[in-house]
């Protein structure tokens, strides 16, 4: 890493430091606040497909509007709101993800052992 390369964010403390500015922010608490933060991964996975689109040009009306970095940007956002959705459901959302993609690579890939 160079002296002019940022330090990468801690992702558990960032997801954490996200969560608690939305809870503070959020207009509709309880049940109702909780279903509409994971229904926001809809609309982010919605503005991936849209850059994708306008990537390819897919769109003739519209031709090209975006770039593979715009879709890479929409990509991140994604996650970033899926670990947040998670992190509002269980304080335990970093034990509960490195779990389950565990279980993932071990049937994908198989044991490490």
């Amino acid at each position: 890493m160079s002296d002019l390369t940022p330090p990468e964010p801690d992702l558990w403390t960032t997801v954490d430091t996200l969560t608690q500015w939305l809870d503070t922010n959020r207009p509709i608490e309880g049940h109702e606040g909780l279903l509409l933060r994971v229904l926001k991964l809809t609309e982010e996975v919605g503005e991936v497909s849209e850059a994708v689109i306008g990537a390819t040009g897919q769109n003739p009306r519209k031709g090209v509007t975006h770039t593979w970095e715009d879709v890479q940007a929409e990509l991140c956002d994604v996650v970033i709101t899926a670990l947040v959705a998670l992190r509002t459901l269980t304080p335990e959302a970093r034990g509960v993800f490195g779990g389950h993609l565990e279980r993932v690579r071990e049937r994908s890939v198989g044991s490490t052992n």
